[in-house]
């Protein structure tokens, strides 16, 4: 029998994000977040091309964020409450790490495992966060699917693009447990 890390695993089995909105400062210091990012690198990888990376967004940021979400969605005449809704996260926020994913030409390792990569990095920033005692959320929005946003907000080049936006911050709020999936309605065990 393979020996049990009972603590990590009862923290995956009750880990759950804090809603955004329940956020604020402080966020964890520069330490701190390097410690949490390490972690989150260390996700499946195949090839070992990181084909992602990290940007952090300070208060001053995300505050240049939430003004250029104002920009954009104005440019793009999006209704006012869209653009509000996208604004609030960047403004209660005290930190926000983009997790940027960038492909890498390889005849080895197909684009769509490189997804899946930035997608686990993602999920592995989220819970080193929640592990580590932060509150934090895993976002995206319309903005993080708009090129001239990202670009002009997080630096995002042309061939990249945002896999998700992890909002780090101290919680004030711990959230109700939500249902969860019907383990017997999604699993099928084939044993022949």
């Amino acid at each position: 029998m393979p020996e049990r890390n009972q603590a990590a695993l009862d923290f995956l089995l009750t880990r759950r994000s804090r809603p955004a909105k329940t956020l604020t400062g402080p966020g964890p210091d520069r330490d701190t977040l390097t410690t949490i990012l390490t972690a989150a690198a260390r996700t499946p990888d195949h090839g070992k091309l990181e084909p992602w990376r990290f940007v952090v967004l300070e208060k001053p940021a995300l505050m240049r964020a939430h003004a250029l979400v104002a920009e954009r969605g104005a440019a793009l005449g999006l209704d006012p409450a869209k653009i509000e809704k996208e604004q609030i996260a960047y403004e209660r926020s005290p930190l926000a790490v983009v997790v940027v994913e960038s492909p890498v030409d390889s005849e080895k390792v197909p684009a769509i495992e490189q997804t899946y990569s930035a997608g686990a990095v993602c999920l592995a920033l989220l819970n080193a966060a929640l592990a580590s005692g932060w509150g934090a959320n895993w976002l995206s929005g319309w903005a993080s699917f708009d090129a001239d946003f990202t670009h002009d907000a997080f630096g995002v080049n042309s061939h990249e693009s945002v896999a998700g936006i992890i909002h780090i911050g101290t919680e004030t709020v711990a959230p109700p447990e939500r249902p969860r999936p019907d383990l017997d309605a999604i699993t099928t065990w084939i044993e022949s």
